[in-house]
C-alpha cells in the first residue's frame, strides 16, 4: 500500500504542478499574443496533452485515490487514514473532478470554435477556463498537503 500512496502522492503533484503552471503563466503567455494565435495554441495544447504520460498521470492518479479512500475508510481509526482520505477526496474533486465537468467542456466548445470568432470565443474561453483552472489548482494543492501528511500511516 506504501507504494500507491507514493504513487498517489506524486501523480497529485505533477498534474497540480501541470495545473499551476497554466494558472501561473502559460493562460497569461497566451492572452498576451494576438486572439486567433492565442486560440490556436490552446487548441493545439489541447490536442497535444492527450498522450499516454499525461493520460497514465491523470487517469492511474485517481484510480489510486479510491484505493486509497477505500483503505482509509476501512481504517479510520488508524492515525494519518482520515487525513489520507480526505487528500483523495479533494484530488477527485478538484483536479480530476472540476477537469471533467468544467475544464473538459470549455476545451471541447474551443475545439470546435472558428478562429475568425477569436474575439468573442477566446476571451470568453480564458475567463471561465481559468476560474475553474484557478480553484482546481487550489484544492489540488491542498490534497497534496493532506496526501503527504497521511503517509505517516505507511511509516
Amino acid at each position: 500500500m506504501f507504494f500507491v500512496a507514493v504513487a498517489t502522492t506524486v501523480g497529485a503533484g505533477l498534474v497540480t504542478g501541470l495545473l499551476f503552471a497554466f494558472s501561473n503563466f502559460v493562460m497569461r503567455a497566451l492572452a498576451d499574443i494576438p486572439g486567433p494565435q492565442g486560440m490556436l495554441a490552446m487548441q493545439r495544447i489541447n490536442v497535444r496533452i492527450i498522450n499516454p504520460v499525461f493520460v497514465l498521470l491523470f487517469l492511474g492518479t485517481p484510480a489510486c485515490c479510491l484505493v486509497l479512500g477505500f483503505v482509509a475508510i476501512r481504517s479510520l481509526d488508524s492515525p494519518g487514514s482520515l487525513t489520507t482520505l480526505l487528500g483523495a477526496a479533494c484530488y477527485l474533486i478538484g483536479p480530476f473532478g472540476i477537469t471533467m465537468l468544467k475544464n473538459v467542456p470549455l476545451n471541447n466548445q474551443l475545439a470546435a470554435a472558428d478562429l475568425s470568432d477569436a474575439d468573442t470565443v477566446w476571451t470568453d474561453y480564458q475567463i471561465r477556463w481559468q476560474r475553474w483552472n484557478h480553484i482546481r489548482t487550489w484544492i489540488g494543492i491542498v490534497s497534496m498537503v493532506l496526501l503527504a501528511t497521511g503517509m505517516q500511516r505507511f511509516g
